[in-house]
């Protein structure tokens, strides 16, 4: 297949520290530019990174008829802008998580998804490690799925920091919060039908800093999580069913080129004597995210998950924020 020509939407630093490192040693991306409204900063980053052309202005890399596809990680009050300006341009779109901040956002590309392929750049759903969660869960080697239970947190109290500014989509819900939503979706297979939150805002930068939430699938199905940007770095998931469960090891942020660990237990030793481990092989989740989207450009594959998809995920986060504002149970 021939490689997809990428552009890049801006410097920011999941890029260049994670998804373009990890989309260059990928077999179907070739990264030929990047865009950042500092010249200067866009070419020392091009440089750097062995990428031949830095645009001065988001609009330039667009109007460049080389790219097929661009990445946007600009911050998350962008990623809507940028998107549709970005596909109208007949360029496809790779685009951050999450993809907007709410769902009628979100809801704006419409407009362009049936002219150019969107998707929300969750990266876990390529990873050999909840494809295999997943594939056992769907076998019924864990009996019926009931529960899951996640975990994810980190410090972060930088207040020129994204994450800590709230007039931009900063936050623990929006940057960490997604990440067990999304996973929930894709393990139960079906959207949820309520939710309720608990949230802790920082008084000085005004961002939910501590969210805890149970989100309802419905028929005895139920996802609960903690998310933080203000504790101790920690990130577990518990995928609980009638007969067995499944721990994953570092779900979300898995070593970039290594190995991880998932671990099943039928529970018949409760101090752990019963549980298995099992390893899957090394990888990068941003590289094969990448692939993914490249063939899907290319017509070798469909768009796994599209602009309908994300609206779904923004459906759950608006119906967080919204119980956050009530204390009640919240219909999504």
């Amino acid at each position: 297949m021939k490689k997809v020509v990428w552009g890049v939407l801006s410097t920011a630093r999941i890029g260049w520290e994670k998804v373009i490192p990890g989309m260059q040693a990928a077999q179907h991306c070739d990264i030929r530019a990047i865009a950042s409204r500092d010249l200067a900063r866009g070419r020392a980053l091009a440089d750097k990174l062995g990428i031949p052309k830095a645009y001065g202005s988001y609009e330039e890399l667009l109007a460049d008829p080389e790219i097929e596809a661009v990445y946007n990680p600009l911050p998350n009050d962008q990623h809507v802008p940028l998107t549709l300006m970005a596909a109208r341009a007949g360029k496809h779109v790779l685009c951050e998580k999450p993809m907007a901040l709410t769902a009628s956002e979100a809801a704006q590309l419409r407009e362009v998804a049936q002219k150019v392929h969107i998707m929300e750049a969750f990266m876990v759903r390529f990873h050999p490690q909840w494809l295999t969660v997943r594939d056992r869960v769907r076998s019924g080697a864990l009996g019926d799925l009931r529960a899951i239970q996640s975990y994810f947190s980190y410090f972060n109290r930088d207040a020129a920091n994204i994450r800590n500014q709230a007039d931009i989509g900063g936050g623990a819900l929006y940057d960490i919060g997604c990440y067990p939503i999304v996973t929930a979706r894709l393990l139960f297979g079906c959207e949820p039908v309520r939710a309720i939150a608990l949230v802790e805002r920082d008084p000085e930068f005004k961002t939910d800093r501590l969210v805890s939430a149970l989100v309802d699938f419905g028929q005895g199905r139920r996802l609960d999580f903690t998310v933080s940007t203000q504790s101790v770095p920690y990130q577990r998931v518990q995928v609980c069913g009638t007969a067995k469960r499944i721990e994953v090891q570092i779900p979300f942020n898995a070593p970039l080129g290594g190995s991880t660990q998932i671990f099943t237990d039928d529970g018949s030793q409760l101090d752990g004597g019963s549980v298995h481990s099992e390893t899957i092989a090394a990888c990068d989740q941003y590289g094969l995210q990448g692939d993914a989207f490249s063939r899907v450009v290319r017509g070798e594959i469909a768009l796994p998950y599209g602009v309908e998809d994300a609206i779904a995920n923004m459906r759950v986060i608006d119906a967080l924020f919204a119980s956050e504002k009530t204390g009640a149970w919240v219909t999504i």
